[in-house]
């Protein structure tokens, strides 16, 4: 008898659940535009706390970014977008112009953009290229320089694990080729470190119950939505073709965005990166 209960109670649990509501929600419109959401390390100045050593100039870091540039081509952006505020929208017109015009001409201070940016651009024929930057004051530094905050383990602790992390997929950035280093700054848990190093991990920073940590990270969330508006303010049309190219916290923030559009398909970055 008790196990004819047990027998009849399990099957109408199994009914029970079978007869639960599977949904499958439709989270992209049928037009999405298809972007692809590239992550680079500045090739020339920046005012980001984060900077990579590279010689802008030599020949053969060029040659490097240029056959870089014929793998991104292949997605065949119908627009560019890069790391510089819109109100040199006209500025950075002029130069791909005079680029398209004569592909050898030299930059005084080239960055990501004219060493990247326009020559898949050029390969690809795009004809505009649109800047979506916004700047916002953000402390960097701020845990170290906060000696009474109230978790003084878990900076520490993250601090630990990255190096655990570079030891164990034996990692040397200054040793990496242009190549490997977009291999590195595009994988998904590398483009996750960044946001947590970059804000989330400020969360934890508070000073006499204060959170000042996350004062300063909500300023970079703000940056990045602002970053993302503008994008959203860019006129495309259904038969376009994005390819984003920033800093790579950037575009860590922008995989969550990108995810979450209705109007925007990301493309698998690392497809174009192999």
């Amino acid at each position: 008898m008790k196990n004819l209960f047990i027998t009849i109670i399990t099957v109408l649990g199994s009914v029970n659940l079978s007869a639960q509501a599977k949904y499958n929600f439709q989270t992209k419109f049928d037009d999405a535009i298809p972007v692809l959401n590239v992550g680079t390390f500045h090739m020339g100045y920046t005012t980001d706390a984060n900077s990579t050593e590279f010689d802008e100039h030599n020949k053969e870091n060029i040659r490097q970014v240029h056959e870089l540039a014929k793998k991104i081509a292949e997605f065949k952006p119908t627009i560019i977008l890069v790391e510089q505020e819109p109100y040199k929208n006209k500025r950075i017109a002029a130069a791909y112009s005079d680029y398209l015009k004569n592909p050898k001409m030299k930059f005084e201070k080239p960055t990501e953009i004219e060493l990247l940016a326009y020559e898949v651009g050029r390969l690809s024929g795009t004809k505009q290229i649109y800047g979506i930057d916004y700047q916002k004051d953000y402390y960097y530094p701020l845990s170290s320089a906060l000696k009474d905050q109230q978790d003084t383990i878990t900076y520490k602790k993250y601090g630990e694990l990255f190096s655990l992390n570079e030891k164990k997929n034996k990692i040397n950035e200054d040793k990496m080729n242009v190549a490997e280093l977009f291999w590195l700054n595009n994988q998904p848990d590398y483009l996750d470190a960044l946001i947590n190093y970059n804000a989330d991990l400020l969360t934890t920073v508070s000073v006499n119950g204060y959170p000042l940590g996350a004062e300063q990270a909500a300023k970079f969330y703000e940056r990045n939505l602002w970053m993302f508006a503008n994008m959203n303010n860019v006129p495309i049309t259904k038969d376009d073709r994005i390819f984003v190219l920033m800093g790579a916290t950037h575009t860590a923030f922008f995989k969550d965005f990108l995810r979450r559009s209705q109007k925007i398909r990301e493309v698998n970055t690392l497809d174009y990166l192999k």
